[in-house]
This record gives C-alpha cells, sequence and structure tokens, in this order.
C-alpha cells in the first residue's frame, strides 16, 4: 500500500513532499485534501495544509500517519508567515546588542577572578590543571535558572504544542519565567527532530515563539528554548571551535570567518578568545546572516 500524507504551507507543497517520497508523478496519484491551509491573523496561528496522496494502484488504502522529516520542516518553518521576510525590528535588534555587550562584561569579569583565585592557589598540581584550562577557557554564558518560577500555562506553551502537533512529533514542554524572560525545556521522544541540524529547526522555532511572546508586549521578553540540555552541548562545541580555529589563525596568518550564527552563539565565540594574545575577533553582517571573524592582532 503506497500512501503518504504530509503538511505543507499550502496544498502544493504538501503534494509536491508526498510526490517526492512517494517517487511518483501527479498523473499516478490521487490526492485527497485533508486540511486547508490559513494565513491567520498577522502571520500568527497560521495552520499548515494537509494532504493524502495515494498511488493510484493503492487508492483504497490507508495510509499511515509520518512524522516531519528535517527536509519537511525546514520547508514548513521557511513558508510560514513569519519567516516570509527574515529581519529583527530595530527595538529587538537594540536589546541584541545591549545583551552582547553585558555578556561580554560578565564574562570578562568571570574570567579575572577566575585567573586571581589561579594565582593565589600553591598546590603545584592545582595551578598545573589550570594552566591548562587557561588554554581553553570555560567561559560559560549559560543562563542562571535558579531565579525563574515554574508556570503550567503560558502562551508560549500553547504555541509550542501546536507547533508539535502540526509537526506529529510527541513532546512535552516545561515552562519557566522570570523578569522580561522565558525558559523553556522541552523533552519526550521527538527532541532530535526538534533540534534539526546544528540547532537549526530550535533557533526558527525559538524565534516564532519570541514573536508570539512579544506581540503584545511593552517590554522585550526572552525567549530560550533548549532541549537534551542541547544548549549547553552546543556551547561547548563552539569553545573546542574558538580554541582550534584560533590556534589555526595564529599559525596561518590569516583571518577565519564563522558560518552565520546566532546572538548567543557569536557571544561564545568573542568570550573564548577575548584574552587570546595572539588573535581578535569581531562580528559582521546583519542578523540572520552576522558572522564572526577571527583575525591577528
Amino acid at each position: 500500500m503506497r500512501s503518504s500524507e504530509k503538511w505543507g504551507v499550502d496544498v502544493d507543497t504538501a503534494v509536491d513532499l508526498a510526490l517526492k517520497e512517494l517517487k511518483l508523478t501527479r498523473d499516478k496519484v490521487d490526492v485527497e485534501v485533508l486540511e486547508e491551509s490559513s494565513s491567520g491573523f498577522l502571520g500568527i496561528g497560521s495552520k499548515l495544509a494537509r494532504v493524502r496522496v495515494t498511488a493510484k494502484e493503492d487508492v483504497a488504502a490507508n495510509s499511515r500517519k509520518e512524522k516531519a522529516k528535517f527536509d519537511d520542516i525546514d520547508k514548513i518553518l521557511a513558508g510560514l508567515p513569519e519567516n516570509q521576510e527574515i529581519s529583527v525590528p530595530d527595538e529587538i535588534r537594540e536589546d541584541y546588542d545591549r545583551f552582547e555587550q553585558e555578556e561580554l562584561e560578565d564574562a570578562r569579569a568571570s574570567q579575572s577572578a577566575r585567573e586571581a583565585a589561579s594565582r593565589n592557589r600553591k598546590d603545584s598540581k592545582k595551578k598545573s590543571r589550570n594552566r591548562r584550562r587557561q588554554s581553553r577557557p570555560q567561559v560559560s554564558l549559560m543562563f542562571d535558572l535558579s531565579d525563574l518560577e515554574p508556570v503550567e500555562e503560558h502562551p508560549v506553551k500553547d504555541f509550542l504544542e501546536e507547533v508539535a502537533d502540526k509537526m506529529g512529533i510527541d513532546l512535552n514542554f516545561s515552562v519557566k519565567v522570570g523578569k522580561n524572560f522565558v525558559h523553556v525545556d522541552i523533552s519526550g521522544k521527538d527532541t532530535g527532530t526538534i533540534i534539526g541540524k546544528r540547532g537549526q529547526t530550535l533557533d526558527s522555532i525559538q524565534y516564532l515563539a519570541g514573536l508570539v511572546v512579544n506581540k503584545d508586549s511593552d517590554q522585550y521578553i526572552r525567549v530560550v528554548l533548549d532541549a537534551e540540555n542541547y544548549r549547553a552541548k552546543r556551547e561547548q562545541t563552539l569553545i573546542d571551535l574558538a580554541n582550534r580555529l584560533a590556534g589555526k589563525v595564529e599559525r596561518s596568518n590569516h583571518s577565519i570567518t564563522l558560518e552565520p550564527m546566532n546572538p548567543y552563539e557569536r557571544k561564545v565565540i568573542h568570550a573564548t578568545l577575548q584574552n587570546h594574545p595572539k588573535v581578535q575577533t569581531r562580528s559582521e553582517g546583519k542578523d540572520p546572516y552576522r558572522r564572526v571573524i577571527i583575525e591577528r592582532k
């Protein structure tokens, strides 16, 4: 029984996804529209189209519902009204810049405190370990969640549950809130799908969640989504990457331009290399294509 059920920003997109999976052409299938798409109001509350495409020799077969795959999710997110033109409003851009500066200052203060503590230690083994650590600085910028309060109901949770339902994936959402800050911990058997390739799906949905929360808010509220401790793991990966590329720049005398990153990930690179004796970092470009450049001092 050859059949495929797909979501898409419109009926044609959903049908194309199903045809690609079945490896058939339009004239060799029957198409059943299960749900029509809707643009919603100002892009919020938009609905995806859902179709069932069945090979003509198996028209009577019942198709099995499938989870959205990586390529499906990328196309769905790219087609949503909120993502048609990716731009960051000026007021949010200002918050990003201010946040970047504050994080860098915090990282410098933390690094100075660690260095002072290291100088005061007299145990030779501890000094040796500290020297190794300083060669690969631990400049964690992870968020302090200790002051956040858990909540059972929140617009972000409602939005994420709707997204998960549309994607056909099984997830649970634990929401904590603080002053102008919302943190969501995602768990469940489909966390790999929601994270996506190098966190791109997670970042895309985080961006949309931020739009939902800030639509009627007088002050900018920061939304952070995490799944299976991905943010901490990604941070360590970026720290390792920054140190490795700094060594390459130092040896080759050629600058290196990294891939586009979100503001938080750029801050990890900046903070990791801020005290490097031979290289320096800077950012150029506009979000979402803003990149970090590592170059010789």
